[in-house]
């Protein structure tokens, strides 16, 4: 098997072509059949050094290199952490003898290589890849909690020097195309198509073969310097404890370790000689692969992601489906940012409002992120007129006549979604797609008063559109599985991240979001201080902290959804008692403090300036209460969490990728947890230490906290989902 991982062919000029092409998988990993393959051929390099002229890298798959195996990775523990350091240590042995073979070693890479796969490559002395804007390199490991430790940090902190190694690669995994990585030193040649690369990559070796240092690489050469100097340098250590600073502000306190871990590696190991900074690169490495930050996180961001993206969650046997048209009713934000990203993924829309002025305004907006595009080089002038001149906006229904879908965007209400939908139902055709972008009202009573329920269905945007990657697919009763599976297409076709998600008041994301803003006026009302409210919240991993982000919805939404909730519950016989979280935002509507777009709320609005928390908000609720930090954050966290097992309890989440997926994306779950559901089984002690925790916030905080019986159910399984 292992010969058939890398194919060792050598020409008459003595190049060796090492093609990696693994025969039990669709791209290369450094996994089992990787190492035995490259040790079986590092070994026969060096015994056949003298007859050869050069080496060239390259693969047989779309990818270059796709990195390391996460399965691997994610299934290390502290147990197995004295052998997955072994384990890393052998795979760098392996890459530190080619690169230092005595003969130049080429990579010819022909398409992405991320993480092990650009770490590979950097062992090599020249590097040259197909300028193809589509491909990506780079080192996205700590958007899986790791670094990168196949010799990434030490190899591009002795190219590029500490800083620029760090702010441009490490430490937000920026991935880059070829031309934008020969621009930063990284890649070394560009080819304009694969045909070539190969070829390239021999001429270079037989330029190369009588230059004695085009086999060594420049740290392996006595008295080579790092570029911008090392902390031993003193004008570099006058500027070193601003790394740390930079970076905890960057990371807004934020417990996430993986940064952490990639520039103490980088900083520590710039001190020491080569072999040693890889010493410790793997064992920052492994501390990280050990810990449950990176198998949360390789959970959510590699698994959950490429389930989702794979189809997991569409419906079976259902044809796939494209759409060419789409009419947007409301013109607003909301309207106005699903219409952008419609036309940029090529749909033509009709953005319809109650008056052709207000639908002008809407496209404007399409108009205004489109010219900051092609001021900032992203687009040409040319491209942003065609995506521009796809958006037709109109006041007329008749306009929406051979739309492939409708998506209603609305404001929330009941009787104004009706009349809309009667006014569209009456012109659209028969097998016309009907979404509405409602994010509290339950879609099966929106149903009601549709013609043609089946075809009816929760498309729940994000604000704003244009940035917010997730679509929220909400399936009422009578919605069919040809309804989902075509909602997803679209959703995937504007380049977006479906989860679906089964009906109810809230559904899910609103219902769990609405948890961790009221949590945050509980803890104002309680007497705790509003600023150590914000900042426990940004210190425990959410990217806004609670009252900022109840400001942003409005204060009067929270009421408008409180109210609609008391007429369902008055409606069932059932009074909902008002907490005094609650009363605290009465309080503040009824002062005209209504959130950000009033200009006053739990923050003031000052013109021109950044938000300042209300300072009568700490003289008039402040009380002098603490509690410990960690009680604050565990709060936010749990009042999330267990809000989400409800909605796994009520069938409104049937899959624990929507949960985490939608709750990292879509509210702001804080992404180093790998997602609440997660949260709750990758908890120290599993599902059983989450319930015994919580337990312990409600004996000291309130019922609220108390785990369902449903939950408590689950402890014994595990999970929150049955395997099938």
């Amino acid at each position: 098997m292992s010969e058939n991982m890398i194919r060792y062919e050598r020409d008459d000029e003595g190049i060796v072509t090492l093609t990696m092409d693994d025969p039990d998988a669709g791209a290369n990993t450094m996994n089992a059949t990787y190492v035995q393959a490259m040790g079986e051929t590092v070994d026969r390099l060096e015994a056949e050094r003298e007859e050869i002229t050069g080496v060239v890298l390259t693969s047989a798959k779309k990818t270059f290199f796709a990195g390391g195996n996460l399965s691997d990775l994610q299934s290390t523990t502290p147990e197995t952490a004295g052998e997955f350091f072994e384990g890393i240590e052998q795979i760098k042995s392996q890459l530190r003898r080619l690169e230092q073979l005595g003969k130049p070693v080429v990579s010819a890479i022909n398409g992405a290589a991320l993480g092990g796969g650009l770490e590979l490559a950097l062992a090599t002395h020249h590097r040259i890849a197909v300028d193809d804007p589509k491909i990506k390199l780079g080192l996205p490991e700590v958007t899986l909690g790791l670094l990168p430790g196949g010799g990434g940090v030490t190899r591009l902190v002795r190219m590029l020097g500490i800083q620029e190694a760090l702010m441009g690669w490490l430490l937000q995994g920026q991935q880059r195309n070829p031309a934008a990585a020969l621009e930063k030193g990284v890649i070394d040649q560009l080819v304009p198509n694969r045909e070539q690369l190969v070829p390239a990559a021999k001429a270079w070796i037989r330029e190369h073969k009588d230059d004695e240092t085009a086999a060594v690489k420049p740290w392996d050469v006595k008295g080579y310097k790092i570029p911008g100097g090392t902390p031993s340098v003193p004008k570099f250590a006058m500027n070193l404890p601003a790394f740390p600073a930079n970076l905890r502000k960057q990371l807004k306190g934020a417990p996430t370790k993986s940064p952490r871990a990639i520039m103490s590696a980088a900083v520590e190991g710039s001190q020491v000689d080569f072999d040693t900074a890889s010493r410790i690169e793997s064992r920052y490495l492994t501390e990280l692969g050990a810990g449950r930050e990176s198998t949360a996180m390789i959970q959510a961001f590699f698994f959950d992601l490429q389930a989702i993206n794979s189809g997991k969650l569409r419906p079976a046997g259902v044809e796939p489906s494209k759409v060419g048209k789409v009419g947007i009713l409301g013109a607003g934000m909301m309207g106005a940012g699903i219409a952008y990203s419609a036309a940029m993924a090529g749909i033509d829309v009709v953005l319809k409002d109650v008056s052709v002025e207000g639908a002008e305004k809407g496209k404007a907006y399409s108009e205004k992120l489109l010219t900051k595009r092609v001021e900032r080089g992203k687009m040409d002038q040319a491209k942003a007129e065609e995506v521009l001149a796809r958006i037709t906006p109109t006041a007329d229904a008749a306009d929406l006549a051979g739309v492939d879908a409708v998506i209603e965007a609305v404001f929330e209400d009941y009787d104004l979604k009706k009349q809309v939908f009667a006014e569209v139902e009456a012109v659209v055709g028969p097998d016309t797609l009907l979404c509405s972008n409602t994010s509290t009202l339950p879609i099966t009573s929106l149903q009601g008063f549709s013609s043609r329920p089946k075809d009816f269905i929760g498309l729940h945007f994000f604000s704003p559109v244009d940035k917010m990657q997730l679509v929220e697919i909400i399936r009422g009763e009578q919605t069919s599985d040809e309804a989902t599976a075509r909602a997803i297409d679209i959703v995937q076709q504007i380049r977006k991240i479906p989860v679906v998600v089964g009906d109810g008041r809230g559904f899910y994301t609103s219902r769990v979001f609405g948890t961790l803003i009221l949590e945050g006026a509980v803890a104002v009302s309680e007497g705790i201080d509003p600023m150590t409210v914000e900042r426990a919240a940004t210190m425990a991993g959410f990217p806004a902290p609670p009252l900022a982000m109840l400001d942003e919805v409005s204060l009067t939404l929270t009421q408008h959804i409180r109210a609609e909730a008391e007429k369902a519950a008055a409606a069932e016989g059932v009074t909902l008692e008002k907490g005094p979280g609650e009363e605290l935002i009465d309080t503040l509507v009824a002062e005209g403090r209504k959130g950000r777009a009033a200009g006053a709320g739990m923050y003031d609005y000052p013109e021109g300036q950044p938000k300042v928390l209300w300072p009568e908000l700490r003289k008039r609720w402040a009380k002098g209460t603490e509690i410990p930090l960690r009680d604050l954050q565990d709060r936010y966290l749990f009042i999330m969490a267990l809000e989400t097992a409800g909605c796994f309890e009520d069938g409104v989440l049937t899959d624990a990728e929507s949960a985490n997926i939608g709750g990292i994306f879509g509210i702001g779950f804080p992404p180093h947890t790998g997602g609440p559901a997660t949260f709750m089984t990758n908890y120290e002690g599993g599902l059983a230490g989450f319930v015994a925790r919580a337990d312990e916030l409600a004996d000291t905080y309130g019922e609220r906290f108390r785990p369902s019986e449903w939950l408590r159910g689950r402890v014994a399984s595990g999970t929150l989902v049955d395997r099938g």
